[in-house]
């Protein structure tokens, strides 16, 4: 296998195990609800503060990788990211579930962002948006692989015995550190000394009108796409077994359908943005999420769940694949970096409160009204959308050459 697949490789793994801690949350909701006796409310928080965790260690270890070596601290990401799951099926209280789900979400974070920069730099410019779209789809692996585990582990083993498979990880990162080779841009940006002296700064990110427009936008953008999918992942399950009366495992099957709905929907956004341009594609399917999400609240019946499932989550999240793409189409190659880390982080930190927020609604209304809530903030994207443009006055271009072909 050579390099550039490498990087693919691990980043997919890496993403497979995250998206799957992340819906571990999910299955595991009702029982640490029921176990601790807290509402709902209190229970989306945990998927909040693994956000948060997230945004902040995705800039810690992103600066980490940046000084030191991207393989080294993603490897160390990934052990972070085991013993806070792990450590979740130990707690005795809701402090320390709160408490560990802050430590793998550092983990989670930095390993995220780091896992894309190592196929970015791996890859030629032509090809890295199909790279990214084999990452991206990587979550929906997790969701797979967490249904499965869940349906066979929640019955006997109870959450914790769910969230001890957190230390599964700690082999992944071992082989990850064995295997590969530290990033051939960043060895040779160390080698000419480039690495510090051409550091990007946030107000770059603000240095026009126009430009200051477009973080904006971008940002709002981000934090839909992460409230939506949070808001539905998190809760649907719950959701079904409560209005629909689903057991866990038909629950589970939901799951894996509304996550083979994401895949084709990455790998389907991915072409319409070659074929239709990008704020053609974002604009078919923010609006096509936000109409199957408001109908999917009216669907009843196995079969209509099931197929529902899948073309809110083809929709709803097929855009996830083309975030890094469309925030570095805006921004000049030296702040390309900087601007991708600090809006999709910024949208992790704040659209993971949907979930605390989709709870409360629960709570006190019904679907109907959760599902109309979710709606809207993908009508709210698609404004964001519309007011995109570039400022052309700032798109300089910073070349950089590399040997990935040696590797």
């Amino acid at each position: 296998m050579d390099y550039r697949k490498k990087t693919v490789v691990a980043s997919v793994a890496g993403l497979t195990l995250e998206g799957m801690d992340i819906m571990f949350i999910s299955f595991a909701m009702s029982m640490i609800i029921a176990q601790f006796h807290i509402s709902m409310v209190s229970g989306g928080l945990i998927s909040s503060i693994t956000n948060i965790g997230m945004l902040v260690g995705g800039t810690i270890f992103g600066i980490l990788a940046d000084r030191y070596g991207r393989v080294i601290i993603f490897t160390y990401s990934i052990l972070l990211f085991a013993i806070g799951t792990a450590l979740t099926g130990l707690a005795t209280n809701m402090e320390q579930v709160y408490l560990f789900r802050f430590i793998a979400g550092l983990g989670a974070g930095g390993e995220y962002g780091i896992g894309m920069a190592l196929v970015a730099e791996a890859w030629p410019k032509d090809k890295q948006g199909r790279a990214s779209s084999y990452v991206s789809i990587g979550a929906q692996y997790g969701v797979i692989l967490a249904a499965l585990l869940s349906a066979m582990i929640l019955p006997t083993w109870g959450w914790r015995g769910l969230f001890l498979v957190g230390l599964v990880p700690v082999l992944f990162a071992f082989i990850v550190r064995k295997n590969l080779n530290e990033s051939p841009v960043w060895l040779e940006a160390q080698n000419q000394k480039q690495l510090m002296s051409k550091q990007a700064k946030l107000k770059q990110l603000f240095v026009t009108p126009r430009t200051s427009v477009t973080t904006v936008a971008l940002a709002i953008m981000a934090t839909v796409q992460i409230a939506g999918y949070n808001g539905l992942m998190i809760w649907l399950p719950s959701m079904l077994q409560q209005s629909q009366g689903l057991s866990v495992s038909n629950s589970a099957l939901w799951t894996i359908s509304t996550a083979v709905g994401m895949i084709a929907g990455m790998l389907t956004f991915g072409q319409f943005m070659d074929r239709f341009g990008t704020k053609r594609t974002y604009g078919i399917f923010l609006s096509a999420s936000a109409l199957a999400v408001f109908l999917y609240a009216y669907a009843s019946g196995s079969t209509a769940l099931l197929l529902g499932g899948a073309v809110v989550g083809f929709f709803s999240n097929g855009m996830f694949a083309g975030y890094g793409a469309l925030i570095s189409n805006y921004y000049p190659i030296e702040i390309r970096s900087t601007a991708t880390n600090t809006i999709f982080n910024f949208g992790r930190a704040l659209g993971g409160l949907s979930p605390i927020l989709v709870g409360y609604i629960l709570q006190h209304t019904n679907v109907t009204v959760a599902m109309g809530y979710l709606a809207v903030l993908y009508c709210v994207s698609l404004l964001a959308m519309i007011s995109l443009k570039k400022d052309k006055g700032k798109q300089r271009q910073i070349k950089i050459l590399t040997k990935v072909e040696s590797y």
